[in-house]
């Protein structure tokens, strides 16, 4: 499904959205260039997972964890990891295959290891549509499709 997005309160509206939806051992993964509006998403989706404290980018701890919602949010930013053994060293299978709800950022590092099914949010801008806005388009992947 795609969704346009002509604010930050859409963007965010969105990720809210599929967060009140969240099941446990849900994986979604975001793409999206620098300044989309990735953590707007995820701030998004914490709420609506009822998390009510301040979301960030992981992006110097590679994973955060929020676990005050309904159920725990693990919010992962792969971007600076060099190999994706490292992923092992933060516990990543315990997250992903555990009963929260994941969400990688920069995920198409770490490919081969994402789970067979998850859902992925890709934002993009488009310059000829204004500066606020962003294409969003939410898809269901899996190895076998």
């Amino acid at each position: 499904m795609v969704f346009e997005s002509n604010s930050e309160k859409n963007t965010f509206d969105l990720g809210f959205q599929i967060g009140e939806k969240a099941r446990p051992g849900d994986v979604y993964t975001l793409v999206g260039d620098l300044g989309v509006g990735k953590t707007v998403f995820t701030k998004g989706l914490a709420k609506g997972l009822g998390i009510e404290e301040p979301v960030s980018s992981p992006t110097f701890t590679i994973v955060q964890i929020y676990e005050e919602g309904r159920i725990p949010l693990y919010h992962f930013d792969v971007y600076r990891i060099g190999d994706v053994e490292e992923m092992d060293e933060i516990g990543y299978e315990d997250c992903i295959y555990g009963e929260g709800v994941s969400l990688i950022e920069w995920a198409d590092l770490i490919e081969e290891i994402l789970p067979e099914h998850y859902v992925e949010i890709k934002i993009e801008k488009d310059p000829g549509r204004g500066f606020d806005f962003r294409r969003i388009t939410v898809e269901e992947k899996g190895r076998d499709q």
